[in-house]
């Protein structure tokens, strides 16, 4: 049987574990705040949150799993956000999203093999007028087709 990782959450981390403490909801601003250092939530962050603040390991993971927001495995480098919005749906998402999945090799919610992209699709981005559209990182790309795609997705590859 493999032995657990273990991780010693940083002093940042600690600190802000102790702030929330005993506030309502603190769980869940406590995993945010792990997502944003480690840009996942490590099992091995999970384990040491749950003894830090005395909650069962299931708990930790029972809000982990329910939220959409929160990922368990290291995201890619490059996040492919498909807006998968009304007005993006019906102007070509879904189309955006199976090019995609055929350019990157790799299905949605799901990392390429060499962890340069991570593939999503996400519910409304706020852009409706540049429908369809998808942001790689902080970046917005709208009025796209399918052959735009190997375009964009090149400026973001390593060399």
């Amino acid at each position: 049987m493999p032995t657990e990782e273990k991780i010693e959450l940083p002093k940042s981390l600690l600190e802000f574990i102790d702030l929330w403490r005993d506030k309502p909801g603190n769980l869940i601003m406590i995993l945010h705040k792990t997502q944003e250092h480690y840009g996942y939530i490590p099992r091995a962050a999970a384990i040491e949150l749950a003894k830090n603040l005395d909650v069962p390991l299931a708990k930790v993971y029972g809000v982990i799993t329910f939220y959409h927001f929160f990922k368990l495995k290291k995201p890619g480098k490059n996040i492919i956000s498909v807006c998968m919005g009304t007005a993006c749906y019906i102007k070509g998402a879904g189309d955006l999203m199976a090019e995609c999945e055929t350019l990157l090799g790799c299905g949605v919610n799901c990392t390429t093999d060499d962890e340069e992209f991570s593939l999503q699709g996400v519910r409304c981005v706020g852009c409706c007028g540049l429908a369809p559209l998808i942001t790689v990182g902080d970046e917005v790309y709208g009025k796209l087709s399918a052959d735009d795609l190997p375009e964009i997705l090149a400026k973001y590859r390593s060399k």
